[in-house]
């Protein structure tokens, strides 16, 4: 068995290029060469992430939307959606799971890859490149790698050369391609840390890497360590294996701060619903709900109770409605609400013999089917859009489902199904 130390690594680290901004000119090819924001509104929200034409006017992540909007007048700004990029992600993730046996997914856009070994059949560079090609033609997303012998040099190489770049940092020539690039560019050195640095003259990653070990420690601590072994290209972080995510949540922060409960709760349903599509999708049962709320004063508050195992609707609901009541005490503006459920499990939804009926399954397989071919969002609870009552609730005390954008899509689909 072949034994991996640092010296024989060969690590890639994959990104995917303004991944937000790929995945909404994917939906709408209108916004190709324009400068994006995606977040919030202009007034009131933060960028998330920005296309490139929008970088060269100043906009960056984590900007003020009124800032960005001011430094790019022309800027559009477009309001996230984190199921759309969940999706994008895990076919992205399920290309490279085929693909190599062992890779780290650092975040929904970013991969760490294993390729030691793969020199002795195709070739490190050429596999990798491969892959990087397979990746843009099955997701039809802009990424980016870097390849060498640990994690630190490949993530410093791709950002050099994103977007749509690819480079092969070779071994042994981690210190000299490090040297010339500024401080900044290393991991680890902040806007703080940085400027104590420059003070002292210290501009590049070749000047930082010279200074000696016990100075780095007068003035970092032991993180004057670390940073040193990165400044001279020495990392050896393991690659952590991915395992699936144990949870499956939402949340909304609202454009204006609201104290309306009936608002509230219809948000909740609408997120409730979401998540259980998602879960029965997924063939997953959740054991565990949680809800979150912030106020105006960015107070955050959270409960959660561990429920039979489920994937259905109506279920989730109760637990959600009821937690929310226990936690909204303050009557205080509301900022941000979100539900989330957790410990998940393999399975499709059992019926409960007490209290479901075939009629009630058939609903939630009629309208699991419908959003299949037509799109989750063409049907929501009536509870989720703009009231219910209890004469909206049919006779297994399930909420009926309202119709959004009604029309013949969802006829031909209905006569399909006699138990609508």
């Amino acid at each position: 068995m072949l034994t991996t130390t640092a010296e024989n690594r060969t690590i890639a680290h994959f990104d995917l290029d303004s991944f937000y901004v790929s995945v909404e000119r994917k939906k709408n090819r209108a916004l190709i060469g324009k400068p994006i924001a995606v977040g919030g509104s202009a007034d009131r929200g933060v960028v998330v992430s920005c296309s490139y034409e929008a970088r060269k006017f100043g906009v960056k992540a984590a900007m003020p939307g009124k800032l960005a909007k001011r430094l790019c007048p022309e800027l559009i700004f477009v309001r996230g959606d984190m199921d759309s990029y969940s999706k994008f992600s895990r076919e992205v993730t399920e290309i490279i799971a085929d693909e190599v046996p062992l890779f780290e997914k650092s975040s929904i856009d970013e991969f760490y890859i294993d390729m030691t070994g793969m020199d002795r059949f195709f070739g490190c560079a050429r596999y990798t490149a491969e892959l990087r090609k397979k990746i843009i033609r099955k997701s039809e997303l802009s990424i980016s790698y870097g390849l060498s012998s640990n994690k630190l040099i490949s993530k410093v190489a791709t950002n050099e050369v994103k977007p749509n770049g690819e480079i092969h940092v070779k071994h042994g020539n981690e210190r000299s391609y490090l040297a010339p690039l500024p401080i900044e560019k290393l991991p680890m050195i902040g806007k703080q840390t940085g400027t104590l640095l420059r003070s002292m003259g210290v501009e590049t990653i070749s000047v930082l890497s010279q200074i000696p070990v016990d100075m780095m420690i007068n003035l970092l601590g032991k993180n004057g360590i670390e940073l040193w072994r990165r400044a001279n290209g020495i990392d050896e972080t393991p690659i952590v294996p991915y395992h699936e995510a144990k949870s499956i949540g939402t949340e909304n922060t609202f454009e204006s701060d609201t104290i309306d409960i009936h608002f509230l709760k219809r948000e909740l349903t609408r997120m409730t619903e979401q998540i259980a599509f998602e879960l029965r999708d997924g063939n997953k049962l959740a054991g565990c709900v949680t809800v979150k709320v912030r106020y105006s004063d960015f107070q955050t508050v959270t409960k959660q109770a561990v429920i039979p195992y489920t994937a259905a609707d109506h279920l989730l609901q109760e637990n959600v409605k009821q937690l929310f009541d226990n936690l909204y005490d303050r009557r205080l503006l509301v900022r941000l609400i979100g539900v989330r459920v957790s410990h998940l499990v393999p399975g499709n939804y059992q019926i409960n013999m007490f209290d479901d009926t075939t009629e009630s399954i058939n609903l939630y397989q009629a309208i699991d089917q419908i959003k299949h071919r037509y799109g989750e969002k063409l049907l929501i609870r009536a509870a989720g859009a703009l009231f219910i009552s209890d004469k909206y609730k049919n006779r297994n005390n399930v909420p009926c489902t309202s119709i959004v954008n009604p029309g013949s899509a969802f006829d031909s689909a209905r006569s399909k199904r006699k138990n609508w």
